[in-house]
């Protein structure tokens, strides 16, 4: 007969959170050759989560030779290097309020936020599990102006996102003192040591679990030694210098309103990061804010005017809102097009998905939801229409991504098969 085990004893020592990179600083010289020849594919996700206003989002015609609409005309110098989607969302995004699908946009787990809810893993974390190991970071979490992100562990986790692009910046090129090194050490040390002591106890307490525990105490035990790794790992990064780039540490915006000088702060920094190879997936939350954005002709409060109710006036406000980031993502797009790796432009490795968990953000609809894909390699300058009354699954957009970047999946999230772009 099974005794018991309280979660107490069994979690002894295990009350430590570690969120470490899956490094690899030993690349072969062959390997490095072929990176150089074949430029890795990355992927950039950036989500207005107050939504996008539709009828200045999406044309009226399919294939390629739609109309652009008012918002497209802003990066109409773009137009062959991306792809608008309609009609695509994740199902059963019926929450606990109108914005919980915001934390669902990158992992598809249905109905956000209710009673039960567990989120899944994102699709940038899914990425980092499969490739994290080959940069210092395996992903990096961007945030306009807070701490939340899209980024899901496996166990559902939000993994923090970093505001300040002088912290982004310092984290990815400035080396830190040695005493800042020492520390950093002994902290993966320390953690080495702890997951020692929890491989032990679990190992001392196995034969006090039926069968049905000690299965799921070898899918533990992988996962400590999963984290052995990435620590052994983690120590080589420490002890490489960081790239050094030929651009000067950004200034924090204190004007907590300014939103598009804080976009277009972390849009300088993306191409950097992808150029260095210091990651290869980037979150980044346009996060929805109860102020007024520093932007002309813009007297109300960005949420309210999310929430127009067809009214006019704030319809016309939004638009300014809207239309500015839609310019920044073409300032991005551009950035990525003017860098070179060798022979190709660096837009054609990096795959840039922009748009919002929300179809229509007036009503908090989660359906038909505004996207548009940027590079990567695809055969863009076309607009792709689903079925508007059963959409497609976005699940199925993520396993194209997936497998764009060469990694092998057949489904994520609610996804029925691969987008064709």
């Amino acid at each position: 007969m099974t005794s018991h085990v309280s979660r107490r004893t069994f979690l002894r020592g295990t009350g430590v959170s570690l969120a470490l990179p899956f490094l690899d600083a030993m690349w072969g010289r062959k390997a490095l050759a072929a990176a150089e020849t074949v430029p890795p594919k990355r992927l950039v996700t950036i989500c207005a989560s107050l939504g996008i206003y539709g009828p200045d989002f999406f044309p009226a015609e399919s294939g390629e030779a739609y109309t652009p609409t008012p918002y497209l005309k802003m990066i109409e110098a773009h137009r062959k290097d991306f792809t608008v989607f309609s009609n695509v969302c994740h199902p059963d995004q019926n929450g606990r309020d109108g914005h919980a699908s915001e934390m669902t946009w990158l992992t598809g787990a249905r109905h956000p936020g209710l009673g039960g809810f567990r989120n899944t893993i994102s699709l940038d974390q899914f990425i980092a599990e499969k490739i994290g190991f080959e940069t210092r970071y395996p992903s990096l979490q961007l945030n306009t102006g807070g701490g939340n992100s899209q980024s899901y562990t496996r166990s559902g986790v939000m993994i923090p996102a970093e505001s300040r692009p002088s912290k982004i910046f310092a984290k990815l090129f400035l080396d830190g003192s040695q005493w800042e090194i020492e520390q950093q050490m002994r902290k993966l040390h320390e953690g080495r040591s702890i997951m020692d002591t929890v491989g032990e106890e679990a190992k001392r307490l196995q034969g006090r679990f039926g069968s049905a525990d000690r299965d799921k105490l070898d899918e533990y035990f992988t996962s400590v030694r999963e984290m052995e790794q990435r620590l052994q790992k983690a120590e080589a990064w420490v002890q490489k210098p960081k790239p050094k780039v030929d651009a000067q540490p950004p200034e924090d915006i204190k004007d907590e309103k300014d939103l598009i000088g804080r976009m277009n702060l972390l849009f300088d920094l993306i191409p950097l990061a992808f150029q260095t190879d210091s990651t290869r997936a980037i979150t980044m939350l346009v996060q929805g804010r109860g102020d007024v954005p520093a932007i002309p002709g813009v007297k109300t409060d960005h949420h309210n005017l999310s929430h127009h109710g067809q009214d006019p006036e704030k319809i016309a406000q939004l638009r300014l809102i809207e239309t500015a980031q839609l310019k920044a993502l073409g300032t991005l797009i551009e950035k990525l097009k003017t860098k070179q790796e060798g022979s190709k432009r660096l837009l054609d490795s990096t795959a840039v998905l922009y748009g919002s968990n929300l179809g229509n953000a007036n009503s908090h609809d989660w359906h038909n939801l505004p996207l548009l894909l940027a590079g990567g390699g695809f055969q863009h300058g076309k607009h792709h229409t689903g079925d508007a009354k059963n959409n497609t699954p976005m699940g199925n957009l993520f396993v194209r991504l997936l497998q764009n970047m060469g990694i092998e999946a057949d489904t994520f999230a609610t996804s029925t098969g691969a987008l064709t772009i």
